[in-house]
């Protein structure tokens, strides 16, 4: 089971914003949508590559690179050439601290 790591301050990641930290070696991003919080993981199923740099639209994430769409909040792929959904990952606030786990091999 992977620990809880500290993204972190709630008060630092505004509504729209977010931060990707590194959780045993997969690099999570996690994204403030109107003071809740979600985790996905920072990769494009399509080539591999990091979905942060794209922009944000509501709770869609577009890549940077080819345009595949993912919805932050399930981490489905939304649209070509993704077809494959992004790994989420438990999010939780701990005395004003925002925290995320890897929890695929519990």
């Amino acid at each position: 089971m992977s620990d809880w790591v500290t993204v972190g301050r709630a008060d630092e990641i505004a509504p729209g914003d977010w931060r990707v930290v590194d959780v045993d070696g997969t690099q999570i991003a996690v994204f403030n949508l109107d003071g809740q919080y979600y985790a996905i993981a920072d990769v494009c199923t399509h080539d591999a590559g990091q979905l942060t740099g794209g922009t944000v639209e509501g709770d869609v994430i577009v890549c940077p690179r080819h345009g595949a769409r993912f919805c932050i909040r399930t981490g489905e792929a939304l649209s070509a050439p993704a077809y494959e959904p992004t790994d989420t990952f438990p999010v939780r606030l701990e005395d004003g601290d925002v925290q995320v786990r890897d929890d695929r091999w519990d």
